[in-house]
């Protein structure tokens, strides 16, 4: 499953470079600018997902499936046995989901800044599930 997760980790960095390079997102579409962040950012996702582009349809959508992934990954790794592969796991599920909430947040105000950080908190997230992958080899 830790595999998987990188795979998919991998696919969704790469689909989010063509987003970074090639999408503009517009300034003015549902969830821009918001006063209340998790109503904005809702409103965000749903927007990009039907009404974006595609790469940044699948992006956001791939984002939401891996929210649900990691979590399972987690509580598989929870359940191994192995407190460091748990704790990795964890914590890059952690790093996932601050990713996406900074996905969110590049959707709502466009700042360069959240994209960044998504993609920092990615390569940590990558870290820590190749960190477990290797435990787990042992």
């Amino acid at each position: 499953m830790i595999l998987a997760a990188i795979l998919l980790v991998l696919v969704q960095a790469g689909i989010g470079m063509v987003v970074n390079l090639f999408v503009t997102i517009p300034s003015s579409h549902p969830g821009a600018r918001p006063s209340d962040y998790f109503a904005g950012s809702f409103h965000s996702v749903v927007w990009a997902v039907a009404h974006g582009a595609p790469a940044l349809a699948v992006h956001a959508s791939l984002g939401l499936a891996l929210v649900v992934i990691v979590i399972g990954v987690a509580g598989h790794a929870a359940r191994l046995g192995s407190r460091a592969v748990a704790a990795l796991s964890i914590l890059a599920g952690m790093l996932i989901i601050g990713a996406g909430f900074n996905g969110a947040s590049f959707l709502d105000f466009n700042g360069n800044i959240s994209s960044l950080i998504m993609a920092l908190l990615t390569l940590a997230a990558l870290a820590c599930y190749s960190a477990a992958l290797s435990l787990l080899a042992r």
